[in-house]
């Protein structure tokens, strides 16, 4: 019961500080607050070790490096090594369909190819050369992206949609800093047409051109851990009908006779298959966190928004959270999203996105 009960401690936890970090993002008055305590944690946590971690963090997270891509390998090495070594083993003695046995072999075999093409794929990286031709893909709304404005970064003219990969202090389509930090951080320091995120575990950005692959990459990741978890599930399950455990009987502390339960059972086989147990309740919690990312991800997709514009709206829920503190000026300017046509045309942006053409350069 212990066991059980810190384990749903810890996802509750991560879940709840998930969920405070996005609203974080969105809420004025919650970004003092937080400000406000990395402050206070900075007079308690000494000086050479706040250099340390800030001088790790940069590293990781505002420098184009491996590090996630090889935890990310890594992590899926260790899951399907523990799978193949055990619970495939398990499951043919226990004669499962071997087409099921072998469909997380395949959504891996996908995912990986889908991966080397997002982290591979020029994302759509605008240069002195395609600079006129990205101007005219889409339209500019004179909101989140007014036209005639240079990046203040690559001195480049930003087509709509566009963002200079940055992060601390990174700049808005109206070359005005929208941070408190003192100038800016580059990731990747180009800009990028379509601009969705920097994604640290493909250490590329994601634009234009590597979306689609960076969509099939999130679907087969989700499918293959979703997957284990299901063989890994089904295995236990059979082993508990077969050897008849949930008709057993234990013996607690006071000496009284229990017949086994759900808990005592998941203990039970906790301390008898531990890797496989812990296993599962990893690539369970993970298909979690990813079937979430990837509503957000489709949701997206299917109003044709990316990221970066979900991110910097003025959505109505926001404007209506009593913990948003706007300023005292006039009403804040809505972004309306006018590159939505419709939920057909809207993927088709996607996987067969515009490419500007020299042509149309010739006629303007």
């Amino acid at each position: 019961m212990d066991f059980l009960v810190l384990f749903l401690f810890y996802l509750a936890s991560v879940l709840m500080g998930l969920v405070l970090i996005c609203v974080c993002s969105k809420t004025h008055s919650l970004k003092g607050l937080a400000r406000g305590g990395a402050q206070i944690f900075s007079c308690i946590i000494p000086e050479c070790l706040q250099r340390a971690v800030h001088g790790l963090l940069h590293y990781l997270f505002h420098t184009r490096n491996h590090t996630f891509i090889v935890l990310h390998l890594v992590l899926q090495g260790m899951v399907y090594t523990e799978y193949t070594w055990e619970v495939f083993g398990y499951c043919q003695e226990l004669e499962l369909s071997l087409h099921y046995l072998l469909l997380p072999y395949l959504l891996l075999g996908v995912n990986l190819f889908f991966f080397t093409l997002t982290c591979g794929t020029n994302p759509g990286i605008i240069t002195k050369a395609n600079e006129l031709l990205f101007l005219h893909v889409y339209e500019f709304d004179e909101v989140m992206f007014p036209k005639n404005v240079r990046c203040s970064t690559c001195d480049l003219r930003k087509p709509a949609r566009s963002k200079h990969c940055s992060e601390c202090g990174s700049r808005d389509s109206s070359g005005t800093s929208n941070s408190t930090c003192v100038g800016f951080v580059c990731v990747c320091n180009w800009c990028v047409h379509r601009f969705d995120h920097h994604c640290v575990w493909v250490n590329n950005c994601i634009g234009a051109w590597n979306i689609r692959y960076f969509l099939i990459y999130v679907l087969t990741l989700t499918a293959s851990a979703a997957t284990v978890a299901i063989v890994s599930t089904t295995f236990l399950v059979h082993l508990v009908v077969m050897s008849d455990l949930y008709q057993e009987t234990y013996i607690d502390d006071l000496g009284h006779l229990h017949v086994m339960d759900t808990v005592f059972l998941i203990q039970y086989l906790f301390l008898t298959f531990p890797r496989i147990v812990f296993m599962l309740g990893f690539v369970v919690v993970l298909s979690f966190l990813l079937g979430g990312y990837l509503l957000f991800v489709l949701y997206l997709a299917a109003t044709n928004q990316t990221t970066n514009e979900w991110y910097r709206g003025d959505w109505a829920w926001c404007q209506r959270c009593p913990l948003v503190a706007w300023p005292p000026s006039a009403e804040p300017q809505v972004h309306r999203n006018i590159h939505s046509h419709g939920l057909r045309s809207n993927l088709q942006e996607i996987f067969l996105p515009a490419f500007p053409c020299h042509e149309r350069k010739k006629q303007e």
